[in-house]
């Protein structure tokens, strides 16, 4: 089905700094919104984290979230296509920003993941905590006048959620430890 989204794959790992993800969505943009791309309109792709304690006397804590979002613009006078990648919900700022020669490129960048900090070591104890990570298309982000129309449309709905036990691989590129 166009528009639909999956997980490939979801993995989480503990470093001394920090909690990580790392994650494979895969999805097919349908003709009606890689044409609004082709006219200029840039869409961006949201992906969120958050980490909750689990607990048995009230509803689970959330102790860490992360936000990311993907912009892509199709550049038509350079014939490029723009991925800018920003991190944080409230004042979010631009981390990367490349050109791709291909639509397929580009996409390819948006459906990899990788090594993404979505939590402080400090916020996530040895007790059970619970992942749930989100992607999808921002329509909120779009021109207005697209906003009005594709109300009800499922060509533009593009969104996955995933929620899981956070399972932690512990890493360890130590220079001690690679010697071993």
């Amino acid at each position: 089905m166009a528009g639909a989204a999956e997980l490939g794959s979801l993995r989480t790992e503990r470093q001394d700094d920090g909690i990580y993800l790392t994650a494979t969505v895969s999805f097919e943009l349908p003709p009606v919104v890689e044409d609004a791309l082709l006219k200029g309109i840039p869409l961006i792709f949201v992906a969120e984290a958050e980490i909750y304690r689990s607990r048995w006397y009230w509803t689970d804590k959330r102790v860490a979230q992360a936000t990311r979002s993907l912009r892509l613009a199709y550049q038509p006078l350079t014939r490029r296509w723009r991925l800018s990648l920003a991190d944080g919900s409230s004042a979010p700022r631009v981390a990367l920003a490349q050109s791709y020669e291909t639509l397929a490129e580009a996409q390819g960048a948006i459906e990899r993941i990788s090594r993404w900090k979505i939590a402080e070591s400090s916020d996530v104890d040895a007790s059970e905590h619970a992942l749930n990570f989100r992607f999808r298309l921002d329509l909120s982000q779009l021109p207005r006048p697209f906003q009005i129309g594709m109300a009800g449309q499922r060509e533009w709905q593009i969104a996955l959620e995933r929620s899981q036990r956070l399972r932690l691989e512990r890493r360890n590129d130590s220079p001690a430890a690679l010697d071993k």
